[in-house]
């Protein structure tokens, strides 16, 4: 109620804590009247951030877009993003509204805001420090109303800098540069993954390296988490109390520990949320494994944070952050001292931290992903160890590498270590077929994780006790990952056509005998591919096509070809050769390339494959947006006919390229539509109506910066009667056929 920014809910929290309060007199009870008061507090808040939101000029002049020159000074760490088809590469940072000259009058302001560039101004912002205080002309544009900053500024030009950085934020500065540079003799992973685990700078981990660690669960160790954090503490708390350091001394030591780690990663609000997460931990240990005030404190950090950001109620991120720390708190401790009976209690510590917050956030992760991250667990267990030495080790090669930079590369050497060590297991895990098992994130579901989470605990102290027991454990979870669970329902025996969930691309699975099927484009993800595949008990992809040679249609080509008994590539002869042909040829060289045009036909088991049209790469347009829009227009469109089921996959076509279809072979009549470029607003209404289709399916990735699927072209199939699938909302979707009638499974 207190976030939802509108009076009308506002004003029935107001009421529901008076009523609280008049029952808590009623009875003299203490515990209604502290409910009463909390309760009021939030709605105060709430109801001064709505008034301030409705009566700041700033919010206005965002909504009507207008133009200005703002001074401004960037905080935090900026963000970036390559191009990625006809997007343009970006920058993005937090900043500190100084002032803006719009409409003839400056304002000034404190607010937070953030500010984007994109194109030839991207080089101008990108070079500025945190602290630069910089001019320039923007756009105004409004924010989410649950986001921290009020209002967005999308530069119309390069910055010019108004004042450097302040000392503190140049010093931060300094020691974060110093930090890479002690880091620069490690070898490129290490290297990168240094200092993203110290202060969260993930800015040069590669882009294979970051999806191998988000498809493993140890994205959270380079975001600055709250359960990151409070490892690091257990590990400091440990070499401290070996030292003698004790009582007071101790929490003053972790909480200088905290304040450093706080300053060096900016001061954002995730790393503030995880600093108040990390407080907990350190209570936690300070109160020596009192559960009673370790729950208060993690109460106390949760109201602190609510009632001065009241959109944190509504976070993900802060709920996985307050269930991590709950799990530390509570089981972090026992399990510890169970373990530590067959095993060094460091190493104890280290195993039961991680376990203890992988099962407490387990339940939210999957109802948010709609997975179960089997690989997760076992890569946390696996880097807690090393996470804390890790992160401890380059705190201090930070702190040395002003002062003195080579023994500050010895420090950097041994967090090295044990980054390679993260990396090794990143890159073991993902290869597991389980590494992420797609999961119902319906109620049912989510219940059933509930339940097994709580099953594990309630046996995890004495299953831990015995070095027996937890190895049986362990080799059940790897025998588990080997072969990975079916949610339940998935996959229905009888699918005859599977749209995979790929993520931002197209991977589709046509059904030709009992452990093998067809392949229609790649997806941009191998591993995806390979859960998929994995899931469904393909062991054999005789035939692959692949409508054109964007990245998120072809690079999951290596996995199909790789130990499927691949016989045959198809491809489109109408894209011009270029990195995507080219990943291609090295993926099929055992098998080579076959080029089809219209009037072809592939056939495989039960499968036909007839390709409808191909717009030739002479009526291509070039250019910048031009090229990637022709590459689109130049993709394979094919109707594929399998167990009486007819299915439309016209690749990432667009107007102009539908048109040609629709010339070319206007009979496009189909049982099911692969809706074209992932459901873009680049739709020709015909082409949709020539499918004649009954079920539109929108091969998706989940928040993708493109806004696909188009709200105007989910309305257009709708009108046209067929039933629309996503797979970033249900997993992978699964057609077969129940007489006349088509059945459509979803994963979840």
């Amino acid at each position: 109620m207190a976030t939802s920014v509108e009076s009308g809910w506002l004003t029935l929290g107001v009421l529901v804590s008076v009523a609280i309060a008049a029952v808590a007199r009623r009875r003299r009870s203490w515990a209604l009247a502290a409910v009463a008061l909390v309760v009021l507090g939030c709605m105060a808040t709430g109801w001064a951030r709505w008034w301030w939101r409705g009566h700041d000029p700033l919010v206005g002049l965002a909504a009507q877009q207008a133009v200005g020159v703002a001074e401004l000074t960037i905080v935090g760490t900026p963000r970036t993003g390559e191009r990625q088809g006809v997007r343009p590469p970006w920058w993005s940072s937090a900043a500190r509204l100084q002032s803006v000259d719009v409409r003839g009058e400056q304002l000034r302001s404190g607010a937070l805001v953030r500010v984007s560039a994109n194109g030839d101004a991207i080089a101008g912002w990108a070079a500025l420090a945190p602290g630069t205080r910089v001019r320039a002309t923007v756009r105004l544009a409004p924010a989410e109303p649950d986001e921290a900053e009020i209002v967005l500024l999308r530069a119309r030009e390069g910055p010019a800098v108004v004042a450097p950085p302040a000392p503190l934020d140049a010093a931060v500065e300094a020691v974060r540069a110093g930090l890479r540079s002690s880091a620069a003799h490690l070898d490129p992973e290490p290297r990168a993954l240094v200092p993203a685990l110290v202060v969260g700078d993930t800015s040069a981990m590669p882009s294979d390296l970051v999806d191998r660690f988000k498809v493993v669960g140890l994205t959270h160790l380079t975001a600055v988490s709250g359960a990151n954090l409070t490892l690091l503490l257990a590990f400091l708390g440990t070499v401290a109390r070996s030292c003698g350091v004790t009582g007071w001394w101790l929490r003053g030591l972790l909480g200088l520990g905290v304040v450093g780690f706080v300053l060096l990663c900016h001061a954002e609000p995730s790393v503030v949320r995880a600093a108040a997460m990390g407080l907990v931990g350190l209570a936690a240990l300070g109160a020596g494994g009192a559960g009673g005030r370790a729950v208060r404190a993690l109460c106390v950090a949760v109201l602190v944070i609510v009632f001065v950001d009241p959109p944190m109620a509504r976070s993900a991120g802060f709920a996985l952050s307050v269930l991590a720390s709950a799990g530390i708190v509570a089981w972090s401790r026992p399990w510890t001292d169970a373990l530590a009976r067959w095993l060094p209690r460091v190493l104890a510590e280290g195993l039961a931290t991680p376990l203890a917050a992988q099962l407490a956030t387990q339940p939210l992760v999957t109802l948010l992903s709609g997975q179960i991250s089997l690989a997760g667990l076992v890569a946390n267990l696996a880097a807690g160890p090393l996470v804390g030495p890790a992160t401890v080790l380059g705190f201090l090669a930070a702190t040395l590498a002003l002062p003195l930079l080579p023994l500050a590369a010895v420090f950097t050497t041994g967090a090295g270590w044990c980054a390679q060590g993260l990396c090794w297991i990143a890159r073991l895990g993902e290869l597991f077929p389980a590494a992420a098992v797609a999961w119902p994130a319906t109620p049912i579901g989510v219940a059933l994780v509930l339940g097994g989470c709580v099953g594990l605990v309630l046996v995890m102290p004495r299953l831990l006790r015995s070095a027996w027991w937890a190895a049986a454990a362990g080799l059940l979870l790897i025998v588990t990952l080997l072969r990975p669970p079916s949610p339940p329902g998935w996959p229905p025996a009888d699918w005859l056509v599977v749209f995979c969930d790929v993520g931002q691309g197209d991977a589709t699975l046509l059904r030709v005998g009992p452990h093998a099927a067809a392949l229609v484009d790649a997806g941009p993800d191998p591993a995806k591919l390979r859960s998929c595949l994995s899931g469904l008990g393909v062991d054999t992809v005789p035939l692959a096509v692949l409508t054109h040679f964007h990245a998120d249609h072809i690079t999951g080509i290596t996995e199909a070809v790789d130990g499927h008994h691949t016989r045959a590539v198809a491809v489109s002869s109408a894209t011009s050769p270029g990195f995507g042909r080219a990943l291609v040829e090295r993926a099929a060289a055992g098998v080579g390339l076959t080029t089809v045009r219209p009037g072809s036909r592939l056939d495989a088991g039960q499968l036909s494959i007839e390709v409808l049209a191909e717009r030739t790469t002479e009526t291509v347009p070039t250019g910048d947006e031009g090229e990637s829009a022709g590459e689109n227009d130049g993709s394979l469109v094919m109707r594929a006919s399998v167990g009486g089921i007819r299915v439309l996959l016209p690749g990432d076509v667009q107007e102009d390229g539908q048109r040609n279809a629709l010339m070319t072979c206007p009979d496009l009549a189909v049982d099911v539509l692969l809706v074209p470029h992932h459901g873009s607003g680049h739709q020709l209404p015909e082409f949709l109506a020539a499918s004649r289709a009954s079920v539109a399916v929108f091969s998706v990735g989940a928040d993708n910066d493109y806004g696909h699927p188009a709200a105007r072209t989910q309305s257009a199939v709708r009108d046209l009667g067929m039933r629309v699938s996503r797979t970033d909302q249900q997993g992978s979707i699964a057609i077969s056929k129940s007489g006349d009638a088509l059945l459509v499974t979803t994963q979840r």
